[in-house]
C-alpha cells in the first residue's frame, strides 16, 4: 500500500516539531496538510500571515499546501497520514473527541520522544491500542534532528522506524528533501524506546553542566548512557540492532550537547538550583525527559534493568535528592 501521489497529510500539534515537520514537507510537490492547533489565536495567524506565531516564527508556511482546523476530527477527515506530533502528556486530551472510525485507512506516525504517563505505554502501542490500528500501519519519526536547525534548513537526518520496512520507505520518502535526508529502519520499539531514554540521559547532562562538571565527565556520562540504553532496550526486545548507528547514538548525541535540546536545558536549570516547578514554569516547551524518568523506573520494576543514570535523574526530579549529592554518586558507578 502507498500513499505518495497527492498524499494527504494531518499534523497533530502547534510547537516547534509540528511546524518544522510541515516545513519539510512543504517541500514535496505531491503533499497536501492537514493541520491542528489547540490556541486558536496561533490558527487565526497562520491563516493570516502564513508562519507560527509562537514557534519558529521565522518559517514560512505556504497556503496553498496546508489548511489549518479547529477540531481534530476536521483535520483527519480524507488524511491518509496522521502526524502527532504534542506533548506525550497531551496526546489523550488532543485526541479525546477521536474513536477507531477516524482513523481507519489511515497510517499513524508518531513524533512524539515520550511515553503516556501514568499508562507508562510507548505513544505507538498506546495508539494501537486505544484505536485498534495495526502496528504495522505506524511507525516513528527520530533525530538526530532539531526543529531549529530544520528551520535554518541545515543538513539534518531522520529516521522513520517501523515494524516493517515498507511501511517505514514510504514515509522516508515524503521527509527526503533538499535539506534532509530520511532513512528507513525496522525497528519500531528499539528506536522508540531509545528516543524516550535519550531525553532522560539529556537532563542528566545538563544536570551536571549546571553543578559545573566539565566535558571530560559528560563524554563519559554519555557512553555509559548508551550503554544503558542498550541493556533497557535488550531486555524489552532482544534483537540484534547496531547502537552506533545514527538512529540511536546520533539521537543521544545531538539531544545531550546542542544548545537546542530542551532536557538539556531543564536539567541545567535543575543543576543551577532551581525546582523542579520552578524550571518547568520558565520553560515555554515540555521537557519529555521529565514524564520518561517516572515511566522507565516503573516499566523496570519489572525487568530489573541496571539503569543508574535514569535512577539518578527521578531521585533528583521526583524524589527531591540534592542534585550535588547524587551525581557525587552516579560518577562511582560510570566507567
Amino acid at each position: 500500500m502507498s500513499f505518495l501521489n497527492n498524499t494527504k497529510i494531518a499534523v497533530i500539534g502547534g510547537g516547534s516539531w509540528a511546524t518544522a515537520l510541515i516545513k519539510i514537507l512543504c517541500e514535496q510537490s505531491n503533499v497536501q496538510i492537514r493541520w491542528w492547533l489547540r490556541n486558536q489565536d496561533d490558527i487565526n495567524h497562520i491563516r493570516k500571515f502564513h508562519h507560527n506565531p509562537s514557534y519558529l516564527s521565522d518559517v514560512n508556511l505556504s497556503p496553498k499546501k496546508i489548511k489549518v482546523f479547529e477540531k481534530t476530527i476536521d483535520a483527519l477527515k480524507g488524511a491518509d497520514y496522521v502526524i502527532l506530533a504534542v506533548p506525550a502528556a497531551f496526546v489523550q486530551e488532543s485526541l479525546r473527541d477521536l474513536s477507531e472510525k477516524h482513523f481507519k485507512g489511515k497510517r499513524v506516525v508518531s513524533a512524539i520522544k515520550g511515553m503516556i504517563p501514568n499508562e507508562n505505554m510507548l505513544i505507538t502501542d498506546w495508539i494501537a491500542q486505544e484505536f485498534k490500528i495495526d502496528l504495522h500501519d505506524t511507525c516513528v519519526i527520530a533525530g538526530p534532528c532539531h526543529a531549529e536547525e530544520v528551520a535554518l534548513e541545515k543538513q539534518s537526518y531522520l529516521t522513520i522506524a517501523s515494524t516493517e520496512c515498507p511501511t517505514a520507505e514510504d514515509f522516508a520518502k515524503l521527509m527526503t528533501c533538499r535539506y534532509v535526508t530520511a532513512n528507513a529502519l525496522d525497528d519500531l520499539y528499539g528506536v522508540e524506546y531509545a528516543a524516550v531514554m535519550k531525553n532522560i540521559v539529556a537532563l542528566a547532562c545538563g544536570i551536571t553542566h549546571g553543578l559545573g562538571y566539565g566535558d571530560n565527565f559528560q563524554a563519559v556520562l554519555v557512553s555509559n548512557a548508551m550503554q544503558e540504553i542498550g541493556r533497557f532496550v535488550s531486555a524489552l526486545d532482544s534483537r540484534e540492532r547496531e547502537l552506533s548507528s545514527s538512529a540511536y547514538l546520533g539521537d543521544l548525541l545531538v539531544t545531550s550537547y546542542s544548545q537546542f535540546s530542551r532536557n538539556r536545558l531543564f536539567g541545567n536549570m535543575i543543576g543551577r538550583g532551581y525546582s523542579v516547578k520552578a524550571a518547568q514554569l520558565e520553560m515555554k516547551m515540555i521537557a519529555e525527559g521529565y514524564y520518561a524518568a517516572k515511566s522507565i523506573m516503573e516499566i523496570n520494576k519489572t525487568y530489573h534493568v541496571d539503569i543508574p543514570i535514569t535512577n539518578a535523574v527521578y531521585q533528583i526530579l521526583y524524589e527531591d535528592h540534592a542534585p550535588a549529592h547524587i551525581m557525587d554518586e552516579l560518577k562511582k558507578l560510570l566507567k
